[in-house]
């Protein structure tokens, strides 16, 4: 069983009211003419696990903001002699474009060669992370980099902005932490040192480049995914893209490989007014959520296997007859157990991927598989070095991210990509003949049940502090739900870096702390190897435990 416990609102899974809609004149008014102030702590430039994100609204996403970003990543390009070409690319919120065109004037004006897309063309994070491994494989010099602007599945007033490096993945904290220094400097100095250009003057820069980003994507699909098999059953796919960045990708796709896919939908509109209310009262395209989910969940019967990615294409929403929308940690069990059979070209050296607060089903899973099982902070930065080296053949997060090596061992992508992803369900149920909600059952008969939930818990910055800096020796606990704790981590067990919080280990479960990064919560995740009931109590006893630290 699998459970996100939280408080919901009463319009969650219903169309919002039109008098709730963001207001896009507005917000794209308030991105050119709110000037942030740096002395403020939330107004500057900070990068979280993915990239910068904020609202024009509340002055933490705004021009000023993406000048300088840019203007940084121009100097570190150039300080890391990094000469090749930009990949840069946008997904349908409402801030994106505005965003895009202030970085081009920037980019063009310092010099860099831009790869903008053809056709003017919304480009997905995945695209972006393949085009620029594309460009550097086999090269000594001047590599490639990216810029990818989205906040993800956030809600329609926010923006992101997030920088790829030569590798093609999420930059790392080394990385990001400079070009946030670098970047508030500019703030400061009102923007004083930055290049710019007209934006007319940008797309005629003989540096500006266009980029046929889709085909490139589409075209090497079959060198990852077995579309042959899928064509060949002729089972009825159904796709759900929310909206997002990837939803002219899809038609391609299917006449590419001559499946049988039915788009759901192909409207962009930056109000997202066709998405139903998530938990919270937002509007979110997190394709891993229930109230998100209903158009598509509500589809289910119409197809052998349906799917959904949020607005960049780089998480994944499973929906099948039995099951309904899997929980992520159920696909990504269903995933492993899959690929490590049947991609034979693969080393058998390859490891197992996975985050600390993802499912132990995934642990038990690798065992029997024989490989090993590289655990890390939450982040999807953490998999790239071995997703790019061949080290990993998958890397998975329990927030529905995922990426996987080629069919012959080789790198697809350093970034999360629910493309592949959710391909790989529609390869799964081809080649099984079998509903995947039945095919995870057959995982649980085999390696026993868990009972999974993830919760937001109020918390108060002292609070979140205490658990952010956390010791070993401040983790005085001893027995968990009747059971005599195990271990006690405050690393992650694959790469000794910091979870920023910690996780507490019994043999019969286990749960999981960090506070949120930008809300005042912390985020607890826990999971029963016996049931429900053991569960809550697992819930209940860390919850109390928690409170204790701060006091």
């Amino acid at each position: 069983m699998y459970h996100i416990t939280r408080k919901v609102n009463p319009l969650a899974g219903k169309l919002a009211p039109l008098d709730t809609l963001v207001d896009i004149p507005k917000l794209i008014t308030a991105y050119y003419t709110e000037i942030p102030d740096p002395n403020l702590a939330l107004q500057r430039v900070s990068f979280g696990t993915s990239g910068h994100r904020g609202s024009a609204f509340d002055k933490t996403f705004n021009e000023w903001h993406i000048l300088a970003i840019t203007q940084a990543i121009c100097l570190y390009r150039k300080q890391h002699n990094i000469t090749g070409p930009l990949f840069i690319g946008f997904d349908t919120h409402a801030l994106s474009r505005p965003a895009f065109a202030s970085a081009l004037e920037v980019l063009a004006a310092n010099g860099v060669d831009v790869m903008i897309a053809k056709g003017d063309e919304y480009t997905p994070t995945p695209v972006i992370s393949h085009a620029i491994l594309t460009y550097n494989k086999n090269r000594n010099n001047q590599f490639a980099d990216g810029i990818v602007i989205t906040p993800s599945h956030n809600p329609p007033h926010d923006g992101g902005f997030k920088y790829n490096p030569p590798h093609g993945g999420p930059a790392d904290i080394t990385v990001t932490t400079w070009i946030e220094k670098t970047a508030n400097t500019f703030l400061e100095n009102k923007l004083q040192g930055i290049k710019r250009m007209l934006y007319a003057n940008a797309l005629r820069a003989s540096t500006t480049h266009t980029h046929d980003y889709l085909n490139a994507y589409v075209n090497d699909l079959g060198n990852v995914i077995d579309m042959q098999i899928i064509q060949n059953t002729h089972i009825h796919l159904g796709v759900d893209p929310l909206g997002g960045a990837g939803v002219h990708y899809w038609e391609p796709i299917a006449e590419r490989y001559g499946i049988n896919l039915s788009i759901v939908s192909k409207v962009v509109d930056p109000t997202f007014r066709f998405m139903t209310i998530d938990w919270d009262g937002q509007i979110r395209m997190d394709p891993s959520s229930t109230y998100a989910m209903v158009r598509l969940i509500a589809l289910r019967e119409r197809f052998d296997i349906a799917f959904a990615c949020d607005t960049d294409h780089d998480r994944f929403g499973i929906v099948t007859h039995s099951a309904g929308l899997m929980p992520p940690n159920h696909f990504l069990a269903i995933a492993i157990s899959y690929l490590y059979h049947d991609r034979t070209q693969w080393d058998t050296k390859k490891a197992v991927g996975k985050t600390i607060v993802s499912s132990a089903m995934i642990d038990r899973i690798t065992k029997k598989l024989g490989r090993s099982l590289y655990e890390v902070p939450v982040g999807f930065k953490w998999f790239v070095e071995g997703l790019v080296d061949g080290s990993l053949g998958f890397g998975g997060e329990e927030s529905a991210g995922a990426a996987f090596s080629r069919l012959n061992g080789q790198v697809w992508t350093s970034d999360k990509d629910g493309i592949i992803t959710t391909l790989l369900s529609a390869e799964i149920t081809a080649r099984m003949g079998k509903d995947l909600g039945e095919v995870y059952t057959d995982l649980e008969n085999e390696f026993g049940k868990t009972f999974y939930e993830r919760d937001d818990v109020k918390a108060t910055p002292t609070e979140k502090q205490v658990l952010k800096n956390i010791s070993l020796e401040q983790i005085k606990i001893t027995h968990l739900a009747g059971d005599n704790v195990d271990n006690i981590l405050i690393e992650a067990p694959g790469n000794k870096e910091l979870i920023n919080g910690f996780k507490v280990i019994t043999a019969n479960g286990w749960f999981a702390a960090r506070p949120s990064g930008t809300e005042d919560i912390y985020k607890i995740y826990a999971e029963s190897f016996q049931d429900d009931t053991h569960l809550q109590t697992i819930l209940t006893e860390a919850q109390t435990f928690i409170k204790t630290l701060a006091h």
